[in-house]
């Protein structure tokens, strides 16, 4: 049993481990504050934008059957002026040859009761064939026009829609440029300290990857390649470049094992992972980290949000492919993935804030 005097000292020292814990953003499961809010936004973005061109695509469509049935309906009034022409001068050469003339003057005229029958027919059966098709043209332009109607109504619906679509995509790109902004005040706040506010959980996208390699980033535009020079290095570029917006979700090439997080120094926030084979890849100049060290992860998981800390003149992904955790044994990464079934081509394109 413990000694009432020790109690006090027991009591404080709990007190102090809670304080500890409940500090540790890290513990939280499922991850808090703007990375989590960043990614859930790029994926709404994501799903705005395809929607956004989805409704683009069909309102294109509507207007495209629109004019299809403006020119049928063009086309079919064309042909009932030429049926009016027709009806025209069939009038006239009826009252040529006289059609027009009154039935007892015809009877007169006629050199015969049959010569008369004839004629009374073929003028009759002239008659009915016109006026039958134009009631037909009649109604075709009818229902055409009705049909052009409906298309340019269920288009301007669209159209109504697609306004409405494009509104959202604005909504969620500047929430999500505002939660960037977020995130990454608080990623340099940690570069800054060197420490790191610890792994910021996401919720993972599926993964069905064909291939055991994939790049680190979905989308993005190539920027500075391994071995290029500027004043920004020492020496040499150790990596390859990728430019894309303040969290970006950054994959795992493949599978591995996280052997160092770390921040502050020139690389700002960064992973680095081994992989079978004696091959590491490092991430750096992140906005925030998913994993912890030790930690196994999968080809495409996200490991971390893409940023600007460290030695950074703008947002992108610094990645690299070394032979040794530690920087100096680089080697060029666009070779090293593109054996592994994995080709990033110049330039490759950008999807949201490019």
């Amino acid at each position: 049993m413990l000694s009432p005097r020790r109690q006090p000292r027991l009591f404080a020292v709990l007190v102090c481990a809670l304080a500890v814990l409940a500090a540790r953003p890290a513990d939280v499961p499922g991850g808090s504050g703007a990375g989590t809010e960043v990614a859930r936004l790029y994926q709404d973005a994501a799903l705005a934008t395809e929607r956004y061109e989805q409704g683009r695509s069909e309102a294109e469509a509507q207007r495209a059957e629109a004019q299809r049935l403006e020119g049928l309906l063009e086309r079919q009034r064309q042909e009932i002026a030429a049926l009016h022409e027709d009806l025209g001068r069939i009038a006239r050469a009826q009252y040529r040859d006289g059609g027009g003339l009154p039935l007892a003057a015809q009877m007169i005229l006629a050199d015969s009761p049959e010569e008369l029958m004839r004629g009374q027919r073929a003028y009759s059966q002239a008659d009915t064939a016109v006026n039958n098709a134009i009631a037909k043209s009649r109604r075709a332009e009818a229902r055409l026009a009705t049909d052009e109607a409906k298309a340019r109504e269920a288009w301007q619906a669209l159209e109504a829609r697609n306004a409405e679509r494009a509104a959202m995509k604005r909504s969620i790109e500047q929430k999500l440029e505002e939660a960037r902004q977020r995130l990454q005040g608080e990623a340099n706040a940690s570069a800054a300290a060197g420490s790191c506010r610890g792994a910021v959980r996401l919720d993972q996208p599926e993964m069905n990857f064909t291939n055991d390699w994939v790049a680190p980033v979905e989308t993005y535009a190539l920027s500075a390649a391994f071995g290029s020079g500027g004043a920004r290095w020492a020496n040499r570029h150790t990596g390859q470049d990728f430019a894309v917006p303040i969290g970006t979700p950054v994959r795992a090439v493949g599978a591995g094992t996280v052997v160092r997080t770390s921040c502050g120094g020139a690389f700002g926030m960064e992973i680095v992972l081994e992989h079978p084979g004696g091959y590491y890849t490092q991430y750096a100049h992140l906005a925030s980290i998913a994993v912890e060290q030790g930690e196994q992860v999968r080809t495409g998981q996200w490991i971390g949000q893409s940023g600007t800390t460290g030695n950074s003149t703008g947002p992108h992904l610094h990645f690299e492919v070394r032979v040794t955790p530690q920087l100096g044994s680089g080697i060029d990464p666009v070779p090293w993935l593109a054996a592994r079934g994995v080709s990033l081509g110049w330039p490759a394109t950008t999807r949201l804030g490019g």
